[in-house]
């Protein structure tokens, strides 16, 4: 039996919140052998891809920041892996139901994150083994019956304060899947974050 491993990352805002991807980023999908590397977007300029590049081959998909030079990216992908089908989006949807998330987020605060899960799940076909998304800033693995809905949360920072930038890791055996979560900074250095 062979184990695919693949790099699972999102929201890495290069160079509008970080001028640079996290400098652990490369270490942690070395030393996991990764095959591939998702990014569900925001990845706000190319370069941000090619640093991940040099790690492994990278598929992609636009955010809502991703505004030049990703014209070509599409807004959702479904990908066989490993006898998986999974489903790859950023999970803002079109520009009103963007605003309206917005708008949710202010009034509601970060409890409405549930609904991000359900956005993006509603853009991708309803067969696929997993959703993978970001958009929110928030780490997440859910189970919803077999259905994986995995969230790596931001590479340069979390929304909520209480936890520090993260990627993921999806390890897909026989079409099983086992998703975790790395977070990129220890505890203690969360009051002098990343730049």
């Amino acid at each position: 039996m062979t184990i695919t491993t693949l790099g699972i990352i999102a929201d890495t805002h290069i160079p509008d919140a970080r001028r640079q991807l996290h400098p652990r980023v490369q270490s942690i999908f070395e030393a996991a052998g990764v095959s591939g590397i998702l990014h569900a977007g925001d990845i706000s300029i190319p370069r941000g891809l090619r640093d991940l590049e040099a790690i492994a081959p990278v598929v992609a998909v636009r955010g809502n920041r991703d505004w030049f030079g990703f014209e070509d990216l599409p807004l959702i992908r479904v990908l066989q892996v490993g006898g998986a089908t999974i489903g790859l989006t950023h999970g803002h949807a079109r520009l009103r139901t963007y605003i309206y998330d917005k708008l949710r987020f202010f009034v509601r605060g970060p409890r409405s994150f549930d609904y991000f899960a359900r956005q993006a799940a509603a853009q991708l076909p309803a067969d696929v083994d997993a959703i993978v998304f970001g958009h929110n800033h928030d780490p997440m693995i859910k189970w919803e019956g077999s259905k994986l809905i995995f969230n790596p949360g931001s590479a340069s920072y979390q929304v909520l304060g209480d936890k520090p930038p993260s990627v993921g890791l999806l390890h897909i055996e026989d079409g099983q899947l086992r998703p975790e979560i790395i977070y990129l900074d220890d505890p203690s250095d969360w009051s002098k974050p990343f730049k």
